[in-house]
């Protein structure tokens, strides 16, 4: 069975007010429009159909079939979102039963587990740009970009033998005691001298005017320190970047897809005047320095498949140019429509469904196939079984 969803999106602050109207043909709402949310998590769920509809949740438990594992979503962000790091299924575990017992709300502001599931997520660039913060830079080239700066109480911190160590430390001392060095490392942002501007050029990418914007709009917040120690990463349309348990990240603006477990598993790590866990942060993210965690697509004609070796979720890219595509799917799917006018219709291809940009069809679990036809993009999101 194949049927239509809709939901409208959320108001989060960081959002861009165009972004995902100038997506969907429409004129602006005049609010920030930051997310929206495609499947049955309780927070959004989608609705089976107009407003007024069953919630996907409630349509969903209705017919006997289990939740998703998934949550699909547009993302516009307009400036940086938290610095966050989500946890694996074992610490989710954990960490929520502890909450559990200890009987904090599950609403309450302290609350770091709500659930007991990982978050592991991608996200796919739909602009041209979108940039973003992923993992830990090695300390050496954090240090020389602290020294070009001229914060030398910071480039002392960045200093030992083991880098995940060093990391961890300096973390635990900027988000605990660190508020005269967030201020000189916001002030050196700000009105970078020749000496910074010639270290940041040395970047892969341009990381000096990411840090500026993310100072300008978050003074005083440790996160902006935070942010220094992090890999700058800007994906091009169609480019990816893959989050799993423990790696330190924040989307800082552009418009994308993203795909994740279902969950609202989050450890903040700055940029955000919401609950800062500093123990529990540390417990949880991987210091250890990496290379951007990007994730190429396989690439087959029409179709780019991005897919981590996780059960949880796949993506997949479909680019139409007037023929039809046939993707094979392993459960439960969801089909966004991002571009053009695409028609969607399940493996029988009884019933078809045409998309504008940013609608989206539901196929049901006994579905095998998802059929795809016109012209336009779109993205199909199901769980991870399908090797494709």
């Amino acid at each position: 069975m194949i049927v239509t969803l809709s939901n409208a999106p959320r108001d989060y602050a960081w959002g861009s007010s165009t972004l995902i109207a100038d997506l969907e043909g429409r004129a602006p709402s005049g609010r920030p429009e930051a997310e929206t949310w495609f499947g049955d998590h309780p927070a959004s769920p989608a609705l089976v159909g107009a407003p007024g509809s069953p919630t996907l949740d409630a349509w969903l438990t209705a017919r006997g079939e289990r939740p998703l594992p998934y949550l699909l979503k547009l993302l516009a962000a307009a400036a940086p979102l938290s610095i966050q790091v989500h946890p694996s299924k074992a610490e989710a575990e954990a960490g929520f039963a502890a909450e559990e017992a200890s009987g904090l709300a599950r609403d309450d502001a302290a609350r770091n587990y709500r659930d007991d599931n990982h978050k592991p997520e991608i996200l796919v660039a739909l602009s041209a740009r979108f940039d973003a913060l992923a993992g830990l830079r090695p300390v050496a080239a954090s240090r020389a970009l602290v020294e070009a700066l001229g914060v030398p109480a910071l480039a002392d911190r960045l200093a030992g033998d083991d880098d995940a160590d060093v990391l961890a430390d300096v973390l635990a001392w900027v988000l605990g005691e660190g508020d005269e060095v967030t201020a000189a490392v916001g002030a050196a942002l700000q009105s970078p001298d020749a000496a910074a501007r010639a270290a940041f050029a040395a970047e892969p990418t341009a990381s000096l005017e990411a840090l500026t914007r993310v100072a300008a709009m978050n003074p005083g917040d440790p996160g902006v320190v935070v942010a220094l120690l992090m890999n700058h990463v800007s994906l091009g349309t169609g480019e990816a970047v893959y989050l799993p348990a423990g790696i330190l990240h924040a989307y800082l603006s552009g418009l994308g897809v993203e795909l994740m477990a279902a969950s609202d598993n989050v450890l903040r790590g700055g940029l955000t005047p919401k609950h800062i866990d500093v123990a529990e942060l540390l417990r949880i993210v991987d210091t250890r320095p990496s290379a951007p965690p990007l994730l190429a697509p396989v690439v087959s004609g029409a179709v780019r498949r991005y897919a981590p070796a996780i059960p949880d979720f796949a993506l997949t890219r479909v680019s139409l140019e007037g023929g039809a595509v046939e993707v094979p799917i392993s459960g439960p799917a969801i089909v966004l429509a991002t571009a053009g006018t695409p028609s969607v219709a399940g493996g029988e291809a009884a019933t078809s469904i045409a998309l504008v940009p940013g609608g989206a069809v539901f196929l049901t679990a006994d579905e095998s196939v998802v059929r795809l036809s016109g012209v336009g993009e779109a993205f199909v999101a199901e769980p991870g079984g399908n090797a494709g």
